[in-house]
């Protein structure tokens, strides 16, 4: 092994390293904090959801150029049903960590969890 390999490695397991501290450590895993859903439509904020506030299971339906079900519940959100070809967003599953997201491309659909409320009534069910 010569030394430019050994340096390659090295930087290697730092990045991976890295990467695993900012994962486990320093991303708002949400415990305690805010936890607001957008949903987002052709770039457009439909709702946001107080997730710490949801007392029962929601499923609100998304129509565009294909049909979204989004079901809410206390802590969490996905993508429940999609008739879009590839169901991405449904696979990509519960949402429910501060930074998570899922998206529909072909229905141009977001879902997104963040920490903070833009100036919009946030709807809690």
């Amino acid at each position: 092994m010569k030394k430019g390999d050994l340096i390659l490695i090295v930087s290697i397991l730092i990045v991976i390293g890295a990467g695993f501290l900012y994962l486990n450590y320093f991303r708002d895993n949400g415990n305690g904090a805010n936890k607001i859903a957008e949903i987002f439509q052709n770039e457009k904020l439909l709702r946001q959801i107080d997730l710490n506030k949801v007392s029962k299971s929601v499923d609100i339906i998304l129509t565009g150029k294909y049909r979204n079900v989004i079901r809410v519940e206390n802590g969490r959100i996905r993508f429940l049903e999609a008739n879009c070809p590839d169901q991405v967003c449904v696979k990509t599953g519960w949402l429910q960590n501060n930074g998570d997201i899922a998206v529909c491309l072909p229905d141009h659909a977001v879902i997104k969890i963040t920490g903070k409320a833009e100036d919009v009534d946030i709807v809690s069910y």
